[in-house]
């Protein structure tokens, strides 16, 4: 069972989202929240495998509340679920570790499909987002040569084993689907993925996954 915190200062929309999400029998909402203060403190009391997070909210906003969750509650992964889609915001929210970044006004099953995938260890972005995402790796500074160059250094520590599991945290997967390409136990499969986020010095899978695009790993 997927246990999940879901936080919005909008009753109607977490009733809404609730009703959602008990369509799935795997999924249970173990606690709510109506503003950032309440969510930090019901993610450290719950412990949940899934804190779903609106960005506007009262007393702290998601975004800051999605930075302290992960800071004190780092067993508990970020969804960020939101009507905002503004670059600033994508990049914050990933940039302080959400697993995961959809739109209310995306298809209900893109909600279900996002907490099983970030409660699995995957990240999940709404195909929107992803777009915009993928689309800025060529742009910022030195465009899209000097980053592919930047990234490359990063990821010529890695073993041409953790470059595997890089390519494939890329590509979308699991540490469950990982494992059974790679012929691996899904223990071996978090160690390798933990020490390439160290390695790298990044947050999230997201982040991971920007460089291995960057880097050409992934196409």
């Amino acid at each position: 069972m997927i246990r999940v915190l879901l936080a919005d200062d909008e009753a109607m929309v977490r009733a809404g989202v609730k009703a959602i999400l008990a369509s799935d029998d795997t999924i249970d909402v173990v606690a709510e929240a109506s503003d950032g203060v309440e969510a930090v403190d019901a993610a450290q009391r719950h412990r949940p495998d899934v804190a779903v997070l609106d960005i506007r909210m009262p007393r702290m906003d998601g975004l800051a509340a999605a930075a302290e969750i992960r800071r004190t509650t780092t067993e508990t992964a970020v969804v960020i679920l939101t009507t905002f889609s503004e670059d600033a915001y994508i990049a914050k929210a990933l940039g302080d570790g959400a697993s995961g970044f959809l739109l209310k006004s995306g298809d209900p099953r893109e909600l279900i499909a996002g907490i099983k995938a970030v409660a699995d260890g995957a990240a999940y972005l709404s195909p929107k987002v992803a777009h915009r995402v993928i689309t800025e790796l060529g742009a910022g500074p030195g465009g899209r040569m000097t980053r592919a160059a930047e990234a490359q250094q990063q990821i010529e520590p890695l073993t041409p084993r953790e470059q595997e599991v890089l390519a494939l945290v890329a590509g979308g997967l699991s540490n469950a689907e990982i494992a059974a390409r790679l012929f691996l136990v899904e223990g071996t499969v978090k160690a390798y993925v933990s020490a390439v986020l160290t390695r790298l010095g990044v947050k999230n899978r997201v982040q991971a996954a920007i460089i291995a695009y960057e880097a050409g790993l992934v196409r």
